[in-house]
């Protein structure tokens, strides 16, 4: 397989010692099959429930499929400032560009952040109001 951007031979390599994934040794981008963007994420954050859609304001790219040949799509990553590309017309997986894998950890580790953040209000908020209902019924 090549490169989508630069057309170099892709080396395997497993990335942090987690998923094997095929490099570009020339310009350091990445391609993950289908389900590994998924295993990538979930390093930091696995609730898929909670992740929010992945696809959003799609087009089409230059970009070979470094598997299959047809043009890439690239589209907004969970509505974060980040475009990344993927196979969409046979699903065969997504290109990284250099730094984009640290982006997409980042970006979960804050969606996971986010998420306890507003299960401890909501619980807080739960207590309140059981405390609040305990007061009032001591009252009448």
């Amino acid at each position: 397989m090549n490169c989508p951007k630069c057309n170099v031979d892709l080396v395997k390599k497993y990335y942090k010692g987690m998923i094997e994934v095929d490099s570009c040794p020339n310009c350091r981008g990445m391609w993950l099959d289908f389900n590994e963007l998924d295993k990538l994420e979930d390093v930091t954050f696995d609730d898929d429930s909670h992740k929010g859609s992945l696809v959003h304001f799609q087009s089409k790219t230059n970009y070979p499929c470094p598997q299959c040949g047809s043009d890439l799509d690239e589209f907004q990553y969970r509505l974060y400032d980040l475009k990344l590309e993927y196979c969409a017309e046979n699903s065969h997986g997504f290109w990284l560009d250099a730094g984009e894998d640290d982006r997409v950890m980042t970006f979960m580790s804050q969606r996971a952040a986010d998420i306890q953040r507003k299960l401890d209000a909501e619980s807080t908020w739960k207590q309140t109001l059981q405390a609040m209902h305990l007061f009032l019924k001591k009252r009448q």
